[in-house]
């Protein structure tokens, strides 16, 4: 008799990504932990709004400097919000649209401190 999963990697007790060993045996470190993202207070965000070459408005946040994974979650929360389609470009968040006086107020509400240009 056969078994299914014979040879496949559910058959196979998991090893360790880095030395290969099995997990029980690995005496691996643990991998190195994020440092956590900096704290709303510290960073002053700059708004402004950009109207680009074919009248297309655009809000921008610039001026943060957390980890790409805290600057996504930000992004998403901001787009969100204003029920409007974004992204991120050169560690700055653009919005689709006048957004200022909303952005404005969500990010002090967050606890961030704001400046407009």
């Amino acid at each position: 008799m056969t078994r299914i999963f014979a040879g496949t990697p559910w058959d196979r007790p998991p090893r360790c990504d880095r030395c290969g060993r099995l997990e029980t045996d690995c005496a691996c470190p643990p991998a190195a932990v994020e440092p956590p993202p900096l704290p709303p207070h510290l960073p002053t965000a700059i708004l402004r709004r950009e109207k680009r070459p074919r009248g297309k408005v655009v809000t921008i946040v610039a001026g943060l400097d957390p980890p790409t994974a805290a600057l996504e979650a930000l992004a998403a929360q901001l787009k969100s919000a204003c029920g409007t389609g974004g992204t991120i470009k050169q560690g700055r968040i653009e919005l689709q649209g006048d957004r200022l006086e909303v952005v404005d107020r969500l990010l002090q509400g967050m606890g961030y401190t704001t400046r407009r240009k």
